[in-house]
């Protein structure tokens, strides 16, 4: 543990001067739609918005206002939060119950750089596992490591739970587009036979390789799979030592993974500051390193510390992570929120809500303040979400015109990996023009025409804040003029003259102007009329905006020349 001065205590956090302040602010504003917070402050757009190492943040659809911002930068400030993070990147022991640092940050630290825990560096100690698992991913990929009968590796088979398996998947599916695709991933949690049968019954136990994650090598479901697996492997292959050909293991517990007949060498380790939800970048993500291969690996990494060195140096009220942390405090604690959704629209994050769900509730799925007092206020949304555009053919309803207040986060991407068509320029106007209408949340999918005129009327009344906020993601397009629908509302055509947008930002990315979109393009036109229905933005039901960087040669690090992405919420 680090010398360094522990934060100070906070203030009861209800109790505290910036709480009580907000709590009569919100009953200052708890009647203001958020249409009526466009029409008033028209800059809103440009201003409720920041970027860093790559992401581009939006928050202006947010139910706040300039006030309500400032306030909850000071509950930021009351609390300590600066001193909290750098007490974080100093190796301090934050974890009070287990009396440990969280440091899953010098995991993606880069040579040459220092961190101390109990006054040990352990930056070196990071970079050779990290070396290790590279000649090993490298061995794998090449097709130099062999089974027990001499046949090359095909499938890698990743037996975890929690940590040990959301992260990874997660990400083998997100950049899976990187991946060598003469070799395959699969992934085994369940203590559910049904898992590991399924995971095999079409594979050749010669062509297969299993990495057992788990860091004391005790876990009950993840031991209980990995013996089943070496129990097929061993029938298949007919003999003991086929074992040492076709496991691995990522454990502390050197003698547990002796006795399972993995050999000391193929052991990869990690330490007790690495949290198991925060490991996927240790050599619990080495299944995604022999997907990836170490060099793709190691912009992941990079791209993680880009965002690392921003949550810790940048003023709290750029700050994308404590926004974000901010805003989840305020609609939560005061408008009264109890879920939230991740939306992303990008099939390769399918399992992207999947790993938060365990990255956020896990960890302020608590009760209980660190200084053992019951705490009296909410700690945590229940996360959930599905890929846009599936979900708006599925619970989308209930965003629209149900009674919840649901707070939604839209992710998108400027540029796709795979464009269905392209322009003349190469440029995917496919993909732009579809982006930008999934944001406004898709046509509306029967275009209301098979509506009877009363009904049609009826629902035109309900759902009027979707034309008004046709701005949702193209609040600043003069030459599209998305919200200069055929409603007639002037009050969405002034909303639409802000000056910028996300759309923008795609259109730029891909260097092209936009042609107008024309009145009859109805499927257009209805997606902008639905911009604000699929998250109940008239209702405040949208939450944040970011956006990232994606490029379709490499991952990870965030660089000038990548154009952002768009997360919008």
């Amino acid at each position: 543990m680090s010398d360094s001065i522990a934060p100070r205590k906070p203030p009861e956090l209800t109790s505290s001067p910036a709480w009580q302040a907000l709590t009569a602010h919100h009953q200052q504003i708890r009647g203001q739609h958020l249409r009526e917070l466009f029409a008033s402050d028209p800059g809103r757009g440009e201003r409720l918005c920041a970027e860093a190492a790559g992401w581009y943040l939006d928050y202006s659809k947010q139910r706040i206002t300039d006030d309500t911002l400032r306030l909850l930068l000071q509950l930021a400030q009351q609390c300590g939060m600066s001193e909290h993070i750098a007490a974080m990147f100093r190796g301090d022991a934050i974890n009070t119950t287990e009396h440990r640092a969280a440091l899953h940050t010098a995991l993606r630290a880069p040579e040459g750089t220092q961190i101390l825990v109990d006054r040990v560096d352990v930056v070196p100690e990071v970079h050779a596992v990290l070396r290790r698992m590279a000649a090993f991913a490298d061995a794998v990929r090449s097709g130099q490591w062999r089974g027990h009968s001499g046949k090359r590796i095909r499938t890698v088979i990743n037996i975890g739970i929690g940590g040990s398996d959301l992260g990874p998947v997660m990400a083998y599916e997100a950049l899976r587009h990187y991946s060598q695709r003469d070799l395959q991933c699969r992934f085994v949690s369940n203590v559910d036979a049904t898992a590991l049968f399924e995971a095999t019954r079409d594979l050749d136990a010669g062509e297969t390789l299993f990495i057992v994650c788990s860091k004391t090598f005790t876990t009950l479901e993840t031991l209980t799979n990995a013996h089943a697996a070496r129990a097929w492997c061993v029938a298949q292959l007919g003999s003991d030592a086929a074992v040492a050909k076709h496991f691995v293991a990522v454990s502390t517990n050197a003698e547990g993974v002796a006795r399972f007949g993995i050999a000391p060498e193929h052991k990869f380790g990690f330490w007790d500051w690495v949290g198991g939800r925060y490991s996927m970048d240790s050599a619990i993500g080495l299944s995604l390193m022999v997907a990836i291969g170490p060099v793709q690996f190691g912009e992941m990494l990079a791209g993680f510390h880009a965002m690392d060195e921003h949550f810790k140096s940048a003023p709290l009220a750029q700050n994308l992570p404590v926004l974000m942390g901010l805003l989840a405090v305020w609609n939560t604690n005061f408008l009264g929120t109890q879920t939230q959704a991740v939306l992303p629209y990008a099939q390769y994050l399918s399992r992207f809500p999947a790993y938060l769900q365990q990255l956020t509730m896990e960890s302020n799925g608590k009760h209980m303040a660190p200084t053992g007092a019951r705490v009296d206020y909410a700690t945590s949304p229940i996360v959930w979400g599905e890929p846009g555009t599936n979900g708006q053919h599925s619970f989308y309803q209930l965003l629209h015109q149900g009674t919840p207040l649901v707070p939604c986060d839209f992710i998108g991407f400027c540029q796709t990996l795979n464009p269905l068509a392209a322009d003349a320029s190469g440029s995917d106007r496919q993909h732009n023009l579809r982006l930008r209408a999934e944001f406004a949340q898709g046509r509306d999918e029967l275009d209301r025409q098979h509506q009877p005129d009363g009904e049609r009327q009826q629902q035109h009344d309900r759902d009027r804040v979707g034309s008004d906020l046709a701005h949702l993601f193209d609040h600043g397009r003069q030459p599209d003029r998305l919200a200069a629908t055929p409603t007639g509302n002037h009050e969405g055509e002034r909303l639409a003259q802000q000056p910028r947008c996300i759309a923008d930002r795609i259109d730029r990315c891909h260097g092209a102007t936009p042609e107008p979109v024309q009145q009859s393009q109805r499927g257009v036109h209805h997606a902008a009329r639905a911009a604000a229905r699929s998250t109940k933005i008239g209702n405040t039901r949208s939450r944040r905006a970011s956006s990232r960087t994606a490029r379709t040669d490499s991952l990870g690090a965030s660089r000038a020349k990548r154009p952002p992405f768009a997360r919008a919420c």
